[in-house]
């Protein structure tokens, strides 16, 4: 599959909010948790949490982490698995570039000192088709 091909593939599966797990290091251990996050053709995904959060003190220590999201309609549907790199973000500015009205609930509102939101920054993407019939890899 062409690289252009392969890319559209995957923003099929990533792009928008999902559902995916996310893994990051505590310590040597990984730690494994759902979050919704919103892909982009940059192959950056964006997601929000609050400060305090263990999540949050992992990704501060380690940048290290590795996703899955599955398309999810039927089981026979693509997934991809993701590593990454992910960082925190505090600044008031991208608070405000990637705030979404669905963060109200939890978060009030982008001036929130508790809320944050992680980008992460797809390293490596490994892309499986419908019905497992081929695996590609995208790379950055």
């Amino acid at each position: 599959m062409s690289r252009m091909a392969l890319k559209e593939q995957i923003l099929e599966v990533i792009g928008g909010p999902h559902v995916a797990a996310v893994a990051t290091l505590d310590g040597k251990q990984p730690a494994v948790r759902f979050m919704v996050l919103s892909g982009f053709p940059d192959m950056t995904l964006i997601g929000a949490t609050m400060k305090a959060t263990k999540k949050v003190g992992q990704l501060k220590k380690n940048t290290d982490s590795a996703l899955a999201i599955w398309l999810g309609k039927e089981f026979s549907d693509p997934y991809v698995e993701i590593k990454a790199q992910g960082k925190v973000h505090e600044d008031i500015a991208t608070k405000k570039k990637y705030w979404n009205p669905m963060f109200e609930k939890h978060f009030k509102s982008a001036d929130n000192p508790d809320f944050v939101v992680l980008v992460f920054t797809a390293t490596e993407i490994t892309y499986h088709a419908k019905n497992m019939a081929s695996v590609d890899i995208w790379k950055r």
